[in-house]
Formats: structure tokens, C-alpha cells, sequence
């Protein structure tokens, strides 16, 4: 990796992906576990961002009918987020073909030992155990080298699978000539985000709250947050750290935390109220999200328009990196 980083100039931007299955509206757990820091790396790298629908399909193959909506809310999400399309390019997976063709290429340098090791097929091999969901890390390691990136913003949980790409860019290296980089995982702390039933927030266990919920619907989902099992009125003495409530006060209610800490365990605080305030400070973060939300889907064309010049855009790029992994290759058949 030293000799490709000294080949960039000091002015030169490094190349960064990221990436997000389309599972329709965004929540709130998306917000703080990723695109926050994507909207914040947006300006320090040249970033591709990529809506992965080939993923999607590892567990939606048999009915994608519902994939081209989810495809158009999380566009719509992202942009209502923050990112900005004359910053990122936002493009969806399969209309970059070229992620097919790496991803096939890769796929002869990888032994099946090797991903039947890994993490996420063991977790979840009894229910999905298709080739696609076999070689899920492979398209991935595909997505993050065709743009030959520097970096890639993962939470540590997906730290594997940078290794994966890591490793098969240098195993291509090592084959054919220094050719791609080898990209390595931007680490960043991410906030615990608790779903209303205690686990970790998740639209497939409905506890989420979705960027497209209203602020009664926001108030009525926070009401069936759980709190503290030994705090069963007001006057109970709390224990904060172990609430779900308390760990999104930290997030959106940062300048109340000392005092509600405090309170809670006083007995002052009860969870109704603490319930409510996190209410009012949650509605008022979103309130600028939700407005941008509502006037994007005024114009739908639009943003089909932003996804078609993002892959307008990642293609060049795809379509480079492909040309000099053939030629290393000794695949170019034609001149």
C-alpha cells in the first residue's frame, strides 16, 4: 500500500466507497451508524456511494418486485440526509456492470473453505446458503476495487470483509502486477443505536424509527421504547446505562445527558417524561431531514436522474480500472 499512496500527489483526493443495501426508508440507526460519517468524508475524499441492489438479492431473489421503490427511497434518504450529489456520486450497483465482470475474476482467485469461514455465512447459512449468498463477500471486495479505493467506512464488524478485499487485491498483484490498490478499512466509532425492544435497531424487527415517520408516529414508537426493568414509577432510582432511552439522550439530547443521568437516578426523572423529552429533541433533529424528504418526492424524476449521473460518473471510473485489469490480465484481445 506505501508504494500506491506515494504515487498520489499531495493535492490528489484519495478514492473512498461506501455502500447500503436499498431496504426502503432509511431510520435512524442508518443515520448515526454510517451516513453521518458519509457525509462528512464526502468532503474529504472522492467518494463513490453505491446502492447495492445484487446484494439485496441474496435474500429477495424470488420476488424483486418491491427492489425498484427501495432502490428510489433510499436515493431519497440519502440525499435528505445530507449527501450531496455534486460532492458523491450516488449510483445504484447493477447499472455499473463492471462489478459483475471483477466480481466473476475474483471469484476463480478465492477457495469456498475460505468464505464458509467467514462470520456472516456461519451466522447465516441454515437460511440462506445460495452460491449469491456464498460469494456475497467477494461482489463486495468487486464494489470496493473497481474504484480502485483507498478507503473503505465500515463499522469493526465489517472488518473482514475489507480484509477479503485486501486480500484478493494483493493476490491479483502478486498475479498479474501491481494494478489495484489495496484498500483498507476507515474505522470510526460508531453510537450504539438501541430499536425499542432492546436490540439493535433494525426495519426487519420493526423497534426502528424511520426517517419518514411523522412526529406523532416518532412519539408513539419512543412510547414503547422498553427503559429500565427496575424502574417501574417515578421515585424508582434508574440505572441510565443500562436504557435504551438514556443511550439515544447521548445522541440527540447531548447538553441534557449530565442532568438526566442524574435525575434518573435520583427517582426525579420518571420514563414517561424522559420519554417525552427525547420526543422533542429526536423530532428536532429529523424536522430538516423530513422537510428535504417531502420535497424530493415532489419531483421523482429527479432523483432517478441524480442515480443515472452518479453511475454516469462511477462508469468512467469502472471502466478504467477494468481496462487495466485486463491488459495486466493479457485479456485484451482486440487493440
Amino acid at each position: 500500500m506505501t508504494d500506491q499512496k506515494s504515487k498520489k500527489t499531495i493535492n490528489q483526493q484519495q478514492v473512498i466507497l461506501s455502500g447500503m443495501q436499498p431496504t426502503g426508508s432509511l431510520h435512524i440507526g442508518n443515520l448515526e451508524g454510517a451516513l453521518r460519517n458519509w457525509i462528512q468524508l464526502q468532503d474529504e475524499y472522492e467518494m463513490f456511494t453505491c446502492i447495492v441492489d445484487w446484494h439485496a438479492l441474496t435474500a429477495n431473489y424470488k420476488d424483486p418486485s418491491d427492489l425498484k421503490n427501495r432502490v428510489f427511497q433510499i436515493a431519497v434518504d440519502f440525499v435528505s440526509a445530507g449527501l450531496d450529489p455534486e460532492k458523491c456520486a450516488i449510483f445504484v450497483q447493477s447499472d455499473v456492470k463492471e462489478h459483475a465482470e471483477l466480481h466473476l475474476i475474483f471469484s476463480m482467485m478465492i477457495t469456498v473453505p475460505t468464505l464458509t469461514r467467514l462470520p456472516t455465512y456461519v451466522e447465516k447459512k441454515d437460511t440462506l446458503d445460495s452460491y449469491g449468498f456464498l460469494g456475497y463477500p467477494v461482489l463486495q471486495a468487486a464494489d470496493i476495487c473497481l474504484y480502485n479505493a483507498d478507503k473503505v467506512p465500515v463499522g469493526k464488524d465489517q472488518e473482514k470483509h475489507i480484509w477479503m478485499a485486501n486480500d484478493l487485491a494483493k493476490r491479483f498483484n502478486a498475479l498479474y502486477g501491481q494494478t489495484l490498490v489495496e484498500p483498507e478499512g476507515l474505522f470510526t466509532k460508531i453510537p450504539l443505536i438501541p430499536g425499542s425492544d432492546r436490540r439493535k435497531m433494525s426495519k426487519s424487527l420493526d423497534n426502528h424509527i424511520p426517517f419518514e415517520f411523522t412526529d406523532q408516529e416518532t412519539e408513539k414508537r419512543i412510547r414503547t421504547f422498553f427503559t429500565d426493568d427496575q424502574k417501574l414509577r417515578r421515585g424508582d432510582p434508574g440505572r441510565p446505562e443500562q436504557c435504551p432511552v438514556y443511550l439515544l439522550h447521548q445522541v440527540y439530547s447531548p447538553n441534557e445527558t449530565d442532568e438526566i443521568n442524574s435525575e434518573c437516578k435520583s427517582g426525579a426523572l420518571g420514563c414517561a417524561d424522559c420519554k417525552k423529552r427525547l420526543t422533542a429533541n429526536l423530532n428536532n433533529a429529523l424536522a430538516p431531514i423530513r422537510e428535504k424528504r417531502v420535497e424530493l418526492l415532489k419531483d421523482p424524476d429527479a432523483i432517478w436522474d441524480m442515480l443515472g449521473n452518479g453511475a454516469s460518473k462511477s462508469r468512467v471510473r469502472a471502466e478504467q480500472v477494468m481496462d487495466s485489469v485486463r491488459s495486466a490480465m493479457k485479456m485484451k484481445y482486440r487493440s
